[in-house]
């Protein structure tokens, strides 16, 4: 880890957890020590919900700790903090309810045009998150493996993406996980986000670290590393806890010496 990095920003999904699961007891482990040494900051296109459930409920954190992590849920349109023995909103970016309206119904025709939607599904399909809906196409708790399964060269994503934003002009359309769209406001992602965390944080570009899955473009990952935030390209949460291992210094003989600096990705 440079002597400069003050902060390590992590994607949740398929970065630190399998997607829509808790953290496994390693990833816990990793988290914990990270955070003992510098602040650590999760952004992704979940709900603040799904970061209590994946992430929350499984680090014992101290007030000390707890004051170290930073949440941003729905791609950084919202932003918390631990503050007075609570996670309080630093801000939040919400749809007004015809933009909502609007997006459901451009993603619905979408997905049915284009023979994306699915006759049986795992829960919702389309999710109002506030600041952001999402199309999760086998539904929010479709399993992990179905989800690797239905769209493995992202052709699919692809194909709605550009659907909707053709017809969503004046709102940022963006392929999220492995079977996901994400829409916010124009100019509001991942980058919007960053952008926040560092005016918040009084940080410079170069004293960040981004770690996520999706810095492909059309990635929600992607706007972070156009910012020029120095960005280490994973696949899946064992990746990532190997990563981790190697910033904190340990389990140098795994023969991963490439993971001890960031990917050159511009």
């Amino acid at each position: 880890m440079e002597p400069s990095t003050r902060i390590v920003v992590f994607d949740l999904d398929d970065t630190l957890a399998l997607s829509k699961a808790k953290i496994t007891p390693r990833m816990a482990q990793c988290l914990m020590r990270l955070l003992a040494q510098k602040q650590v900051c999760i952004i992704s296109g979940g709900r603040y919900e799904q970061f209590q459930t994946q992430v929350l409920e499984e680090l014992p954190l101290t007030t000390e700790l707890a004051e170290r992590l930073h949440l941003m849920p729905t791609c950084g349109t919202r932003y918390l903090r631990w503050e007075s023995d609570a996670w309080q909103d630093i801000y939040c970016e919400n749809l007004s309810e015809g933009e909502k309206s609007l997006i459901i119904d451009v993603l619905t025709e979408g997905a049915k045009s284009l023979g994306l939607w699915a006759a049986d599904t795992w829960g919702e399909v389309i999710e109002d998150r506030g600041s952001q809906v999402t199309f999760s196409a086998l539904g929010q708790q479709a399993p992990h493996q179905a989800k690797a399964a239905w769209d493995p060269d992202g052709s699919r994503r692809r194909a709605l993406r550009e659907y909707a934003a053709e017809r969503l002009p004046d709102l940022e359309v963006r392929s999220g996980g492995s079977t996901s769209i994400d829409v916010t406001k124009k100019g509001i992602d991942k980058a919007y986000g960053m952008q926040r965390l560092l005016e918040h944080l009084d940080l410079r570009v170069e004293e960040v670290l981004f770690i996520g899955d999706r810095l492909d473009e059309g990635g929600n990952d992607y706007p972070v590393r156009e910012m020029g935030v120095p960005c280490v390209a994973v696949i899946g949460w064992e990746q990532t806890a190997d990563y981790i291992d190697a910033l904190l210094g340990e389990n140098l003989d795994r023969s991963i010496p490439s993971l001890l600096a960031p990917l050159d990705l511009r």
